[in-house]
């Protein structure tokens, strides 16, 4: 899986076809990392969370995972190549060398692109990194449970942009795999959900309780 092809036209393209919804989504639990310094993004992207971010959080230290180097040129160009409160990974997360605890565990518009199996790999390793009091803020596409014309326009709109990437990136995921289960089977409990464009993108804030005394 590459995003390189699609990176110098990411920016134009999320214009295009989602104005600022994508961004709302992005920031819509933001806050909830003030105070929290060691921050980890996965699949940064293009460097919008993390231009937001380091604009709203000026202390943070933010780790950037990021596979594609296209992308990375991209995010790199926006924040400014000599911020150094600012590192980078380059490399898929399944293998890269992640230096933990991480207070805060942001993953947007990336846990998407994995299969079941390898979605369950990427929350397991990504939850060992993280701190036992750690926040993970989420954001996605999504699907509304309820049967209807929003849930219908949904799984149709996830079928033309899985067909897209699937063919654009070699994108071995064909279809959403939600990962509540993954991450309350790794000690985080959901404490905030909010739902954009009737349902079809989804912004969550999950949080790990502490149980040392």
């Amino acid at each position: 899986m590459s995003f390189d092809p699609l990176a110098r036209w990411y920016s134009k393209l999320e214009w295009l076809s989602a104005g600022e919804l994508l961004q709302r989504a992005r920031v819509a639990y933001l806050n909830e990392l003030i105070g929290r310094r060691r921050i980890v993004s996965v699949g940064e992207g293009h460097g919008r969370f993390a231009e937001a971010c380091l604009r709203q959080l000026p202390d943070a230290q933010l780790t950037c995972v990021e596979a594609s180097a296209g992308m990375r040129a991209q995010a790199v160009r926006r924040l400014g190549a000599s911020d150094r409160r600012v590192r980078w990974l380059a490399g898929d997360v399944r293998n890269v060398t992640l230096e933990g605890p991480y207070e805060a565990v942001v993953t947007c518009f990336v846990l998407d692109c994995f299969s079941p199996t390898e979605l369950d790999e990427v929350i397991d390793r990504l939850a060992a990194a993280a701190a036992p009091d750690a926040v993970w803020l989420i954001a996605d596409f999504a699907i509304p449970r309820a049967p209807g014309w929003a849930r219908a326009r949904a799984r149709t709109a996830h079928a033309v942009m899985y067909a897209f990437f699937h063919h654009s990136t070699a994108m071995s995921a064909k279809r959403l795999t939600p990962p509540d289960r993954a991450l309350a089977r790794n000690g985080f409990t959901l404490v905030g959900r909010r739902h954009f464009d009737w349902g079809l993108v989804q912004a969550d804030c999950w949080r790990r309780v502490s149980t040392s005394v």
